[in-house]
């Protein structure tokens, strides 16, 4: 039966189809287990690249979310205990203009997260209804292809079921350490953006303790959720972590916050980096890691303000009028 998901479940079958026919060029099984969950790895693959731009958003949304967390708190204190019409309109506009100042809001850090969430619900229904039987093909996805796909099995289990919904112990295995995967790709990912990449002013305040919430409670959820997905839907959601937690470690890596854990280290590699270049030329390394410490101070400064080039003055100071005699002498 149709549903409002059904052009996506289309692009999402037509996807995964794409990728697998192009894993059975290079060789592998087109039977094979291991080529339909590459085949989703490739769903992951195509998704993620078209969502960088979104990523990248997300970065520097929820690094300025934390960094304005102080003046954040500093309005709400302002109009504490304050329930009259005219303070929660003050203290609503207070906020917006922070957000404004900062070009940030709330919503733009989980925009990824729900822009996946679609494609991920397209998948689980690919998984259990065109696979299942219940639904006939889709796309790209004939008969003959859900058959195939239907039967493959990685490791033993098979891509549609599920740790509740599975014949012997072989997919409860393979789900149960999908699950973990995900749940440990999940914190560690929470964890290297809300405590490596924030400065510790940041750390502290109601902003904070919702990340810190948010980072235990988003593992536990898919915990009580997990063993309801199935085998191929845990392949893609631990796919897409590792995905998010090495994009993250990229941009945390080459660009980290100022005044953060991450910064620190950013600094005595760029350091180190430039006190052996010093060594190999003959040169002070101590005078290349002071070089090498401003240019990173600068860095922030580039990035936030584009600095206009200064006009030469090819005459040097401004010319001053010259005195009536010499005027005269000249003449």
């Amino acid at each position: 039966m149709d549903t409002l998901l059904y052009p996506l479940e289309w692009v999402v079958a037509n996807i995964v189809v794409i990728w697998h026919q192009l894993w059975t060029f290079i060789g592998l099984d087109p039977a094979g287990g291991i080529t339909w969950a590459l085949a989703i790895v490739g769903l992951v693959i195509t998704i993620r690249a078209a969502l960088i731009p979104l990523f990248v958003k997300q970065i520097k949304a929820s690094r300025a979310m934390q960094m304005i967390a102080p003046d954040l708190k500093k309005v709400q204190d302002k109009y504490k205990g304050k329930k009259d019409q005219a303070s929660r309109e003050a203290m609503s506009r207070e906020t917006m203009e922070l957000y404004a100042k900062h070009k940030t809001n709330p919503f733009a850090s989980c925009l990824p997260m729900l822009v996946q969430a679609p494609i991920f619900f397209a998948l689980f229904r690919v998984l259990n209804y065109n696979l299942g039987g219940t639904n006939g093909p889709i796309g790209l996805l004939s008969q003959d292809l859900i058959d195939q796909a239907r039967d493959a099995t990685l490791l033993g289990a098979h891509l549609s079921e599920t740790f509740f919904n599975s014949e012997g112990a072989s997919a409860k295995i393979v789900s149960a350490l999908l699950i973990v995967a995900m749940v440990a790709t999940t914190f560690i990912t929470q964890h290297q953006l809300t405590r490596k990449n924030l400065p510790a002013s940041a750390l502290e305040g109601p902003m904070a303790q919702q990340q810190k919430i948010l980072m235990y409670a988003l593992p536990f959820i898919f915990v009580i959720t997990g063993p309801n997905f199935p085998v191929g839907v845990l392949i893609y959601w631990t796919t897409t972590n590792l995905w998010t937690l090495g994009q993250q470690w990229y941009v945390i890596r080459n660009n980290p916050t100022p005044g953060s854990e991450a910064e620190r280290i950013h600094k005595e590699r760029l350091a180190a980096k430039a006190a052996k270049r010093a060594a190999r030329r003959g040169e002070d390394p101590d005078q290349a890691v002071i070089e090498a410490e401003a240019v990173v101070e600068e860095e922030p400064k580039r990035s936030g303000q584009r600095q206009q080039p200064k006009r030469k003055n090819r005459g040097g100071s401004k010319p001053q009028a010259l005195p009536a005699d010499d005027t005269k002498d000249e003449s």
